[in-house]
This record gives structure tokens, C-alpha cells and sequence, in this order.
């Protein structure tokens, strides 16, 4: 009887283990081998690993499926998990606690997955790790204290990253380096790097890391030593044996020309010339750089030396100034200042070598507001999709206009902010060229006297050299070179006319009309309107 119920016993028991052993994940395999049980997950739609793994395994293969990531504890349970491989997945990230109570772990595999960085602390939890694979990711950055928890470590795959610069430190302080290196010889066992088919930047960056792998000899083994630099250009596809670098030098900026005077229209390239190590990053600044746009060419002088050209292909009074050129790199930066004078030839707008001959502009002034005006030109051209404007703007009697770039297709600016009683120019040409006598317009504003006036009638618009008629306030006379009337007669004679029409208004009205004619009549105070005494026929010349 007690033979009978100890048999019992160990048959019921063999069916606890046996059910226990025989739980596997649905399409997945499981196998038992010499170092324990082993599960084996091919080609699934998984996204995520699942969290229901029973604890009995000892080695994990979960590949060529879709698994993105590595979350917080997932393999917590499984306490006894002495292999993983996560090969060939779509893992982007890892958390820094993927690998908690996996402390019996030995060896890990994450190759051909695309992560760009490692949260190296979480090796803590693996003090047994022996093999890390992590080749064929996108890992572009070693931090110096990045194996400090990998004790035990004999195999390191980093290769066919993205790894531009480390620090020789990254292996200088790791405690395994240090204890092969140092430890008498019978303790010593080989430990494999593998670095190559990176993107190294061999420049004075990667000084330190070079020296440290032309020194690797045993027990630290190299799989590849013809480590190879992908940059810069001048050493690309060159071997770390033979390179020498030089130490990191701050980047120093001269120019073989500091002041630059040169006529209107000329084309002028403004060089800087940058020795740095490592390669600086040159950039021009300058006060009309939300205007104008100028070409930037680089040439490599020599390993050290680059030479920056900012071309200016036609010049004009505009471009007078200040140009910056400022170079930078990881250690410091500088500049210089290179000044450009314009030549000018007594003349308010820029000279032209060329004469667009078959180019019709005509300028009117479309709009009033209260301080401001809008102007609009119809052209005909060769090629209007392709012709460039350049509206001219200021003051009358300033020597030089302010110059506004207009792209194909435009046909109006507005200006605001202008001054009462004060007598402005605006032309259109195309870009770059000097303006005809009919392409441009003179007005004058009117008195700011009272609010009513700035409601009903705030800007006179005289027309000087556009042979054409306008909308203008009442009260207001419109000359043109090409009638070569005599404005203050005309003036008199108008205002003779009025005063005798305003005998017959009614008060209200007639106040309305004196508001207009004393604005003229200030505008004749301050000599606005003159005979035309102009000894050029064609000149432009405000009456």
C-alpha cells in the first residue's frame, strides 16, 4: 500500500512539472537543451514583447519580427535568463530599466535594430554580462562613463553605427580596460572590440581616441584594426595609422582687405580668411541681409585653412556698410570687419551700364491714407516673368533713396509714416538700373492742422515728370516737364478763380474749401512751387 501511494505521488508530481514545462507562447517554439529551455520566436506581427514569458527559460530569442521597444521589467521574472537576442527588429528604444533582475544575464544581443542611443546605467542590473552586441544600429554618441558598469564584459560589438567622435576616455576609465591592463598576466583573459565602420570625423576631436586605438595590444584584440575615417573630405577613406592630428586650435579670422571702395555697378567679392581645428562654421552678417541675398562660396586652403567669398554681383550705395564675418567651433569663436565704401557719381540713385531700352514703366499714386500713400506702375517688358523692380523712396533733397526689391509680378508698394509739408520722391525701374524722368513721381503732404483735415484731405499729390492725369484734392494744379507751363502763374490765376467762386458758397461750405486752398497756399510758403528754370530739358523739377 505504501509502495502504491508513493508511486502516486511521483506520477502526479512528473504531471505538475510536465504541464509546467510544456507551456510555450502560441507561435512560438520551445526547446529543451543542454543548458536548460530555450523559446524561440521567428517572423511574428509582435510590436511589443509579451509579458506573460514563462519564468523556466534560460535562453530568449525573439527576431525578425516588429518589436519597437524594451520596456521597464519586462523580463523581471525570469530570474534565471542567461541568453537574449532581440536581433533583427524595429527596437528604437530601451528603457533604462529594461534589464531589471536579469542578474544571472551573460549575454546580450541587439543587432540590426535601429537605436540611437543606449541607457548605459541600466547594466547595473547585469553584472554577469559577458557579450554585448549592438552592431548595425544608429548609435551616435559614447558617453566617457558608458561602461563603467560593465564589469564582467569580454566581447563589445559597436560596429556599423553612427559613431563620429569619442573620447579615449570612454575605455581609460572603464574598471575591465584598466584590470586587464594592469593585472598580472596569468589573470588576464582577451577582451574583443569591434569600432570599425563608423563614421569617424578624423579631425582634432579624435585626436585622443586614434592614439588609444594605434596602442590596443593584448589581452584588449581589435576585430578590425583598419579603422578608416569618413571625414572630413581631405582625409576620407585614410586609416587611423596614418594619421597624425594635431591639437584643437580656436578659430582665428583675417582678411587680406579690410576697407573696399569701388564705383557703383562694380561687381566686388568680400573675402574671410579661417584657420581653425576643427573645421569652423563661417557666417557673413551685414544690415540689409533681410533685403538682399549674395552668394557665399568656401574654399579649402589647406587642412586648417578655409577662405569664405561673399559676391556681390552689381553695387550700389545701398550696399555701403559693414560686413561681418563670424567663425565658430566647439572651443571658441571670432571675427572680423570689412568695410565697403561706394564710390557715388552725384547722384541720388545708382549708375547703370546698361539701358533698358524697350521697357515701359508708368507710375501713378493709387491710394491715400492718413500718413501714407500707395504706388503702382504698369509695365510692359521682354520678359515679365523674369524682370526684377527696384522701387526708390525718400525725401526729395536726400542724396540717396532708400532701395526696396520687387519680385516678378509685383505692381504696388505703400509707404507710411511720412511727415506733413514734406516733399518726397518715388521712382520704379527695373532692378539695379538707373530711373527715367517717367518713372518717377513727387508729391507733397499736406498741413497737419486739425483732424477734419486729416480725415477729408491730409496728402497733395504733385505729379512732376508722369505726363498724365491724377485724382487730386480740389485746389491743386498738376505740372509736367513735358508742358513746360509756369507754375506760380497758373497758381495765381487758380487762386483768383477760387476766392471769387467761394463769395457765392454758404459758410459751411466755404470752410470746407478754405481747409484745401491754405494747404496749398503752405505748400507755396515753404517754395514748393518754383518757375521751371531747369537747364536740362529732360531733368526733373518740382514747379
Amino acid at each position: 500500500m505504501a509502495t502504491l501511494y508513493t508511486a502516486l505521488c511521483a506520477l502526479f508530481i512528473y504531471q505538475q512539472v510536465s504541464s509546467v514545462v510544456s507551456v510555450c507562447l502560441t507561435g512560438c517554439s520551445c526547446t529543451d537543451e543542454t543548458f536548460g529551455r530555450s523559446l524561440l520566436c521567428m517572423e511574428l506581427p509582435y510590436v511589443r514583447i509579451p509579458p506573460n514569458i514563462p519564468e523556466n527559460f534560460i535562453k530568449i530569442r525573439i527576431e525578425k519580427s516588429h518589436v519597437t521597444e524594451i520596456p521597464q521589467g519586462v523580463f523581471s521574472q525570469i530570474s534565471a535568463l542567461m541568453f537574449l537576442w532581440l536581433n533583427f527588429n524595429d527596437i528604437t528604444l530601451m528603457n533604462v530599466r529594461s534589464l531589471e533582475g536579469l542578474h544571472n544575464l551573460t549575454e546580450l544581443r541587439i543587432q540590426d535594430n535601429k537605436l540611437r542611443s543606449i541607457p548605459w546605467t541600466a547594466f547595473q542590473d547585469t553584472p554577469e554580462l559577458k557579450v554585448l552586441d549592438l552592431k548595425h544600429n544608429r548609435i551616435d554618441v559614447l558617453p566617457e562613463n558608458a561602461l563603467r558598469h560593465l564589469l564582467a564584459l569580454t566581447y563589445l560589438d559597436l560596429s556599423f553605427n553612427q559613431l563620429t567622435i569619442v573620447s579615449r576616455d570612454v575605455f581609460l576609465n572603464w574598471p575591465r580596460f584598466y584590470s586587464q591592463t594592469r593585472g598580472r598576466k596569468e589573470e588576464q583573459t582577451n577582451v574583443v572590440l569591434a569600432l570599425h565602420d563608423n563614421r569617424w570625423l578624423c579631425d582634432c576631436r579624435l585626436r585622443g581616441f586614434i592614439e588609444f586605438i594605434n596602442s590596443v595590444a593584448p589581452p584588449i584584440v581589435l576585430m578590425s584594426s583598419y579603422m578608416t575615417c569618413s571625414g572630413p573630405e581631405s582625409r576620407a577613406g585614410k586609416f587611423f595609422h596614418e594619421l597624425e592630428l594635431k591639437t584643437c586650435l580656436k578659430p582665428e579670422t583675417f582678411s587680406p582687405q579690410t576697407n573696399i571702395t569701388l564705383p557703383l555697378g562694380s561687381n566686388v567679392t568680400v573675402r574671410c580668411l579661417v584657420k581653425s581645428r576643427p573645421e569652423a562654421v563661417i557666417r557673413w552678417s551685414y544690415r540689409l541681409k533681410s533685403i538682399r541675398g549674395f552668394t557665399v562660396s568656401q574654399t579649402q586652403l589647406d587642412v586648417d585653412t578655409i577662405s569664405s567669398a561673399l559676391i556681390i554681383p552689381v553695387l550700389h550705395a545701398a550696399d555701403r556698410g559693414v560686413y561681418t564675418c563670424t567663425a565658430n567651433n566647439f572651443i571658441g569663436n571670432s571675427s572680423i570687419n570689412i568695410w565697403l565704401d561706394v564710390q557715388s557719381h552725384n547722384s541720388s540713385f545708382p549708375l547703370s551700364t546698361a539701358v533698358y531700352e524697350n521697357v515701359y514703366i508708368d507710375v501713378r499714386i493709387a491710394k491715400q491714407t492718413v500718413y501714407g500713400v500707395t504706388v503702382e506702375w504698369f509695365t510692359l517688358t521682354e520678359k515679365p516673368a523674369q524682370t526684377w523692380f527696384t522701387v526708390y523712396f525718400g525725401r526729395h533733397d536726400m542724396p540717396k533713396k532708400d532701395a526696396i526689391y520687387m519680385s516678378p509680378g509685383s505692381n504696388s508698394y505703400s509707404v507710411n509714416g511720412l511727415l506733413p509739408l514734406t516733399k518726397y520722391e518715388v521712382c520704379v525701374t527695373v532692378r539695379n538700373h538707373a530711373p527715367r524722368d517717367s518713372q518717377c513721381v513727387v508729391f507733397v503732404t499736406g498741413s497737419d492742422t486739425n483732424e477734419r483735415e486729416r480725415r477729408e484731405r491730409l496728402i497733395h499729390i504733385i505729379v512732376i515728370v508722369c505726363a498724365m492725369v491724377l485724382a487730386v484734392p480740389a485746389g491743386m494744379f498738376v505740372c509736367t516737364t513735358n508742358t513746360r507751363c509756369r507754375c506760380c502763374e497758373s497758381c495765381a490765376e487758380l487762386y483768383d478763380r477760387r476766392r471769387r467762386h467761394e463769395k457765392d458758397l454758404r459758410p459751411g461750405e466755404r470752410h470746407e474749401r478754405q481747409n484745401t486752398f491754405d494747404s496749398l497756399q503752405a505748400a507755396s510758403d515753404e517754395k514748393l512751387c518754383r518757375d521751371d528754370k531747369a537747364q536740362n530739358g529732360n531733368s526733373a523739377q518740382l514747379y
